[in-house]
């Protein structure tokens, strides 16, 4: 049996949270907050970094802790077994690392130098996918692979990386 209120019910219930949504004191309206572009202490005004943070490795370690000898008679028979216990715990084998990377400026990363970075990683055989001038993820993956050989496990293009490939002049 259905109840003939319950759309009545429904029908107040949703004009009431409508009509008291509106009498909620609204914020000013604003944006996204500015950032400020980070950098290495003693960085060159000017230029652009990116920190890369590598995660903490962590191991658990489990040890068996004693807790009662075993109990030995004269015989040397064990009349009762010694008594372990199971310690679990984490140990911090490396450190969380921040390094941080010199980065071509987004001025710089016009949609021309993207594809010319594109193009480059390309006839490297780093990059497999179309031409886009975009940063997207085909991009990413080849940044990464190119500048993994040079010991720097990044997807985010290094200016060294910039200069290697032709794209910025190497200042002198």
């Amino acid at each position: 049996m259905t109840r003939p209120y319950a759309p009545f019910v429904a029908r107040l219930s949703l004009c009431l949270s409508l009509g008291l949504g509106a009498c909620v004191e609204q914020g000013p309206l604003r944006g996204p907050e500015p950032t400020r572009p980070e950098a290495p202490p003693g960085a060159p005004p000017g230029t652009c970094w990116h920190r890369n943070t590598s995660p903490a490795v962590i191991q658990t370690v489990t040890d068996q802790l004693l807790v009662t000898p075993a109990v030995v008679d004269e015989a040397g028979q064990i009349t009762q077994p010694a008594v372990f216990r199971t310690v679990t715990r984490q140990e911090i084998v490396q450190p969380r690392r921040d390094t941080w990377i010199e980065t071509p400026c987004p001025a710089q990363m016009t949609p021309e130098f993207i594809a010319s970075l594109q193009r480059a990683l390309a006839a490297r055989g780093q990059y497999r996918g179309p031409v886009t001038g975009h940063i997207d993820r085909a991009t990413r993956l080849a940044i990464r692979r190119y500048q993994k050989e040079t010991g720097q496990d990044s997807s985010t293009l290094s200016l060294e990386t910039a200069r290697r490939l032709g794209l910025i002049a190497i200042a002198h």
